[in-house]
């Protein structure tokens, strides 16, 4: 195979491997699907065997070719960028995986004010308007469970959001604040 055949399929295969990976990775981060976990797993250990051995040839063919050694080392570079991509996507996986990205919505007809996230972590959110929605982070620290504390028209109220998180359990979830226990998980 001449040089500029294995230039193109040494591009080709870092860009085609970029784009699944990153269609994986948000697939993943807008979804929460734990399957795409398993998905991405499966596809870096076939990618990266498959990327390996075209990178081994693209070398080897850059010792036997020294016209063109410079042209399939640099092809030999740009799929080498696709690693420090994929180690992105797998520590911004690792941060999805350990928190609840919950929405919060205020289904009352009442400014909510005041309202703590008490659980796993505790966050603040200073007022709902009706209708309103804020999404927030919440760590998971262990096993725990996530419960809601507001204020509405000057009353304390309660209500469960999730009965039981663990490590390794975020999700992206929505949660209407109404004043009803919906204990999800």
């Amino acid at each position: 195979m001449k040089s500029d055949n294995y230039i193109t399929l040494g591009k080709v295969t870092a860009i085609i491997s970029l784009i699944i990976g990153a269609i994986i990775f948000g697939s993943y981060f807008l979804t929460s699907n734990s399957d795409f976990l398993y998905i991405g797993y499966g596809f870096i250990v076939i990618a990266g065997i498959i990327n390996l051995i075209i990178l081994i040839t693209i070398i080897a063919k850059s010792n036997s070719d020294s016209t063109n050694r410079k042209r399939l080392l640099k092809t030999g570079g740009l799929m080498l960028i696709n690693l420090p991509i994929m180690f992105v996507f797998i520590w911004i996986s690792i941060i999805v995986i350990g928190n609840m990205r919950i929405t919060f919505t205020n289904a009352t007809d009442n400014n909510l004010t005041e309202i703590k996230i008490i659980g796993c972590e505790t966050k603040y959110i200073a007022e709902l308007k009706p209708n309103e929605s804020q999404t927030v982070w919440v760590g998971i620290t262990g096993d725990c469970s996530i419960s809601l504390e507001y204020l509405e028209n000057g009353m304390t109220k309660t209500e469960t959001v999730a009965g039981y998180v663990t490590n390794g359990m975020g999700q992206k979830m929505k949660h209407k604040i109404d004043g009803k226990d919906k204990d999800i998980l």
